[in-house]
């Protein structure tokens, strides 16, 4: 019968990283409480930081334990920085989670080979990362979305509805509660006429600190709407750029109209692989939260 390894035991090292952390977490969070962020400082701060003092005294029995812990770690933190921004760590942790222990497995291959070519597999995990980094070139960047939904409305009740402009609306949509994408909190604007404008601001205000969005219409039409953007300070403004809206109704029948969005944006993340996919259905998540604030359920 093998004798089992002992298991690892904390170092002072372990105990060292875990006071920094702590004290990394208490100087962010006192500057979130002084910013009048305390609503969001338990949930953004104090819980990525007390699960990184947690990982940092956890030792890792192996190779890729202790990957996993230093990166946990490094994501926590970052998302503890980036603040109501962590969303970004949450769509990004995947891919950095599969890198880093991809990285590993391939070092791993290389100690345990006596093949000295096996050591160029390492830095061909760089390759995929290489979009966007001003070495490789960005693939797609513009994309676009369509909603179409059905609505049990007239087409011109639907017309109606929409000249009286959008309003805040409850998330319908799971994934957009679940990683917490910032939805307009405070809409303003209205009509249908060339030069109408909508704005959509985030975090409850217009102008609050999550900025805002302001939508103007560009050419109407019946049955048939353009915007244009002309101002963006949104909060979402770091993961792509709004360029385009079309909005389209006509009637299947007497009591029902069908509604047809379409949304164009450049995406500001990359390797588009990864990010591409994830951005449309985010933003087709979006669009239809976008119909649900014009009452068009």
């Amino acid at each position: 019968m093998t004798e089992q390894a002992p298991p690892p035991r904390r170092t002072a090292a372990n105990w060292i990283l875990a006071g920094l952390i702590g004290a990394f977490g208490l100087v962010v969070f006192t500057i979130a409480v002084y910013d009048g962020r305390a609503d969001s400082a338990l949930l953004f701060v104090a819980l990525p930081v007390l699960l990184a003092a947690a990982l940092a005294l956890t030792p890792g029995r192996t190779s890729h334990g202790r990957v996993f812990v230093t990166t946990t770690i490094a994501l926590l933190l970052a998302a503890v920085a980036l603040h109501e921004g962590a969303i970004c760590v949450v769509l990004a942790a995947p891919l950095v989670y599969a890198v880093a222990h991809g990285a590993m497995a391939l070092i791993n291959l290389v100690r345990r080979s006596s093949r000295t070519y096996s050591v160029i597999l390492v830095p061909l995990l760089l390759v995929p990362g290489l979009e966007g980094s001003g070495i490789g070139p960005r693939i797609a960047p513009e994309q676009s979305i369509e909603v179409v939904r059905v609505v049990a409305l007239p087409a011109d009740v639907v017309a109606a509805g929409l000249a009286a402009g959008p309003r805040p609306a409850p998330v319908r949509s799971p994934a957009l509660r679940l990683l917490g994408v910032p939805v307009p909190g405070h809409v303003t604007g209205a009509g249908l006429d060339p030069g109408d404008r909508w704005t959509f601001g985030y975090h409850g205000s217009a102008h609050g600190p999550g900025g805002h969005l302001v939508a103007e219409v560009a050419t109407t039409a019946p049955g048939h709407l353009t915007f244009r953007f002309v101002e963006d300070t949104s909060i979402t403004g770091r993961w792509f750029t709004w360029q385009r809206a079309d909005l389209r109704w006509q009637a299947v029948d007497a009591g029902h109209t069908e509604v047809r969005l379409t949304v164009a944006y450049r995406r500001g993340l990359d390797p588009s692989w990864y990010f591409g996919p994830l951005q449309d259905v985010l933003l087709d998540q979006g669009g239809g939260h976008l119909l649900d604030m014009l009452a068009l359920r």
